[in-house]
């Protein structure tokens, strides 16, 4: 059976935050937060441009493995980032969730004016 978006990104999250706790020579996640949030934000920046060039090699190519191997590195990064900050992919889906109702072009009006 498969677990629901929600279910996997609730057990990454509790996952992150085990290994932040952890030794930063025997977890990966735990080196990021040891070595503060700079590091991590420059992993984002990373895996970002990797994404973004995996979706044009995908565009041209039709070969959607590295696009999804990438955008899974990212979301990672981006959830340690969010658990660094104290926050969860709860957070993120609240925010999305609250979007459904409104226009795209109306919420983006209403960020300009603030």
């Amino acid at each position: 059976m498969r677990t629901s978006t929600t279910d996997t990104l609730q057990r990454l999250a509790e996952v992150l935050e085990q290994r932040k706790q952890a030794g930063a020579d025997t977890s990966y996640v735990a080196s990021l937060h040891a070595k503060g949030l700079n590091k991590i934000l420059e992993k984002v920046g990373e895996e970002c441009t990797e994404t973004l060039l995996a979706a044009k090699d995908c565009e041209r190519s039709g070969d959607k493995s590295e696009l999804i191997y990438e955008t899974a590195d990212l979301w990672f990064h981006s959830l340690v980032m969010l658990s660094h900050l104290g926050l969860g992919p709860d957070d993120v889906l609240n925010e999305l969730e609250r979007r459904f109702d409104l226009s795209g072009l109306a919420e983006k009006a209403a960020r300009d004016t603030r």
